[in-house]
């Protein structure tokens, strides 16, 4: 007979975490939200860690290239969405990496034979003003001199000049050699008044661009998740279908880990998957599984080689596959099996697996309780798709400005690849609908506050780490009427 699991499937809102000793240390100011993103073992750190615990659903309506920069630039982490073509996913993540600040390498040359027309093309291909010139025209070439905007006048100037004409030459540039620090660069940038700096090797071969608006967006942005060449740090999703080819194609466009995006993770598909990418890759590249809602799928994918795993099924906001599928389990209770299993492992082999919980939050404080109950970060989608930076339109609905939100289950998704279990028909139902979310505004305004209040949240109860929350946090179970006397109640709120 099927088996009969006693314990009930709760969610996060029947959970309450208690206060603990507040000690003079514990104000937001020394709460850390640094997490590990990928598998370590004991006695180091992860390759990966996020400066914040939230990562970007793998959604269309969720995760671009856009999302991707104003996340990374707060600390956090995307997974560019998998369901387009392969060329389209890589270009997401080329914008991504390319964005980045600090030693960028440019991708906006010409030799000084072209001429203005080709400097305006340049430029409203690349989006870049600033254009080197070099013997080659490539990145790497001798660098001649630089273009920007201010050498020329568009409607003054003919079209046919010559770029060698009007270009700032190398005898005239201010240049940085290979080996300087971004801090002395940086020092060179305000020493001399410049936007940029280009630099270059003992021949003069150009290398690199430092321009002065990153370092003035970096100290907007002091959380900012960058890798060592301080270029924004970004996922990909990935599928069971054509991962040979999409593997190969997003590790060479620079993404810098990779998920396998299912509503199913506890199957041979995702293990071949792994197994496939550890062969060809090994440690090289990172890549995470799922989803799972207990012990068993949580260690069948860890074994199969997943850096981290997502736990959740059916938990999302705009998922149906409970309804339809009559399968899933409550977020808490799942994730609260998990965690118990992934410090096990851990104990027993000295490998950490970090957990994903994802779907199931409904109000910011199940962000606080997701990682009181063990989570080591959270992916969110319905959060992140209210907001400006988030690939969808602005919509008015009766009165009040929206946001489309969509899910991957869903038939506008038309994601063959994370649901078809087979066959030639494709999708055969829905397990996600299409749907409206109320317009937020701008991520980091919104996400600044998420952030304050869960460390508030994390200093009530006494901890500055999540390590330590994790550990020792207390939860209680609440009633419903609980639950009721935990709002405004017996009041007449005024408006």
């Amino acid at each position: 007979m099927a088996k009969y699991l006693k314990e009930t499937s709760r969610t996060f809102s029947e959970f309450l975490l208690i206060p603990g000793l507040t000690s003079f240390d514990c104000v937001p100011d020394n709460v850390s939200l640094k997490t590990s993103l990928v598998k370590y073992r004991k006695g180091e750190k992860s390759s990966i860690e996020l400066n914040i615990p939230f990562v970007s659903a793998i959604m269309q309506s969720v995760s671009d290239d856009q999302m991707a920069i104003a996340l990374a630039k707060n600390g956090g982490l995307s997974f560019v969405f998998g369901s387009q073509t392969i060329q389209k996913q890589v270009e997401m993540i080329e914008k991504v990496k390319q964005h980045k600040s600090g030693f960028v390498i440019s991708t906006a040359n010409l030799i000084a034979e072209n001429t203005l027309k080709d400097v305006i093309a340049l430029k409203a291909k690349t989006g870049h003003s600033t254009i080197a010139i070099t013997d080659n025209g490539t990145a790497n070439g001798k660098l001649i001199g630089i273009v920007t905007g201010r050498d020329y006048r568009i409607g003054t100037d003919l079209m046919d000049k010559k770029v060698k004409e009007f270009m700032t030459p190398f005898s005239k540039l201010i240049t940085a050699k290979v080996g300087i620090t971004l801090s002395e660069a940086n020092s060179i940038i305000w020493e001399h008044k410049l936007n940029s700096l280009p630099v270059v090797d003992e021949d003069n071969n150009f290398k690199f661009f430092v321009f002065r608006k990153d370092y003035d967006n970096h100290k907007d942005n002091p959380l900012e998740l960058s890798d060592d060449t301080k270029k924004l740090i970004v996922g990909a999703g990935i599928n069971t279908r054509d991962y040979k080819d999409r593997v190969p194609a997003l590790v060479n466009a620079g993404a810098d880990v990779l998920c396998i995006d299912s509503s199913d993770g506890y199957s041979e598909w995702q293990k071949a998957t792994l197994e496939y990418i550890k062969a060809e890759y090994g440690d090289r590249v990172k890549v995470g599984a799922g989803n799972v809602v207990d012990k068993e799928g949580f260690l069948y994918l860890v074994e199969a080689g997943a850096d981290f795993v997502k736990v959740g099924v059916g938990g999302g906001s705009i998922c149906i596959t409970r309804e339809t599928k009559g399968i899933g389990r409550g977020q808490a209770t799942a994730l609260i099996e998990i965690a118990e299993a992934r410090d096990q492992y851990f104990e027993q082999t000295g490998i950490y697996i970090p957990i994903c919980s994802d779907g199931g939050i409904a109000q910011d404080y199940h962000m606080a309780i997701a990682l009181a109950m063990g989570a080591d970060f959270i992916m969110m989608g319905r959060y992140f798709a209210r907001f400006d930076e988030s690939p969808t339109h602005k919509v008015l609905v009766g009165g009040n400005y929206m946001k489309e939100y969509w899910g991957e289950g869903s038939n506008r998704a038309r994601n063959w690849e994370r649901y078809d279990m087979g066959g030639s028909t494709g999708l055969k139902f829905e397990e996600g609908v299409d749907s409206y979310v109320p317009y937020a505004g701008s991520l980091k305004d919104n996400l600044d506050v998420t952030v304050g209040k869960i460390k508030s949240t994390m200093c009530s109860c006494g901890f500055t780490t999540i390590a330590k929350f994790k550990e020792d946090a207390k939860l209680t179970l609440v009633s419903s009427v609980s639950i009721v006397e935990g709002g405004a109640h017996d009041v007449l709120v005024r408006e």
